[in-house]
């Protein structure tokens, strides 16, 4: 895989983002750019082409600041809202390229889409509504752009969640169990990224410790933490107490893989 591919870390926050609102904590009344955080997702540039991982809320402030004038796909690890209320602002990229919008989901995820988003596929075809191209994933990898992309089960709390392996790189966001069989097939990867919701247990994310126990078992050079909440405290704090190879994402951060 090429070293010209790039990922950059649209979202990093939980599904309240940072700051949250109305809330008085220091975290969310922080200065610092890096403690601002959109709800999580990334986006891959493989050879100039860019696919969204999870189209969040915050999918159209993403794509502003990130200047993205060309969108190849989105990609759904799962249906939470936080992860797929952004679907309807791809009318844009529509009118540009003049092509429905590939999308690669589960057929879980796929009976959510149709839930929220009922007129792009109630068969009305109103005029300007979203346009898809559906392709469905389970087990198998799938192409872009020369790239294989494997899916991998994970558990966020009972809710099944898509996992990524992408070359030497690995994403796993909402999640707080993997099996046996998962941590085989993040076996080799060099560059991780993994949810990190806070530092106290929570019900269906993994906490700081134990992503760092994942990390520490997957073993790759370099890791990610993300979506946060403002309860895992301060950026530049939090970062103090991290092993060398392991990294707070942030807004806005581009990495290459």
């Amino acid at each position: 895989m090429s070293s010209s591919n790039k990922l950059t870390f649209l979202g990093t926050g939980t599904s309240q983002g940072i700051p949250v609102i109305a809330c008085p904590c220091y975290v969310c009344k922080s200065e610092n750019q890096k403690d601002k955080r959109t709800r999580t997702s990334v986006m891959l540039t493989i050879q100039r082409h860019n696919l969204v991982i999870d189209s969040g809320p915050d999918f159209r402030q993403q794509m502003l600041r990130e200047d993205v004038t060309s969108l190849s796909g989105i990609l759904f690890t799962h249906e939470h809202k936080d992860h797929i209320a952004g679907l309807d602002d791809i009318r844009a990229y529509n009118y540009v390229s003049k092509e429905a919008m590939k999308i690669w989901c589960t057929n879980q995820v796929f009976i959510a889409l149709q839930r929220e988003y009922h007129y792009v596929f109630d068969g009305t075809d109103y005029p300007g509504i979203p346009q898809v191209d559906v392709e469905f994933i389970d087990q198998a990898p799938f192409h872009f752009y020369g790239v294989d992309i494997l899916p991998v089960d994970v558990l966020h709390y009972q809710l099944p969640v898509k996992a990524f392996r992408i070359g030497k790189l690995s994403y796993i966001t909402d999640a707080n169990y993997m099996s046996d069989e998962a941590f085989k097939k993040f076996a080799g990867t060099e560059i991780l990224i993994i949810n990190a919701l806070r530092k106290e247990k929570h019900i269906s994310h993994f906490t700081l410790e134990e992503a760092l126990e994942v990390i520490k078992k997957i073993n790759p050079k370099q890791a990610y933490l993300t979506h946060l909440s403002h309860q895992m405290g301060l950026h530049d704090e939090v970062s103090k107490e991290l092993p060398s190879n392991v990294h707070i994402a942030y807004d806005g951060l581009q990495i290459e893989f």
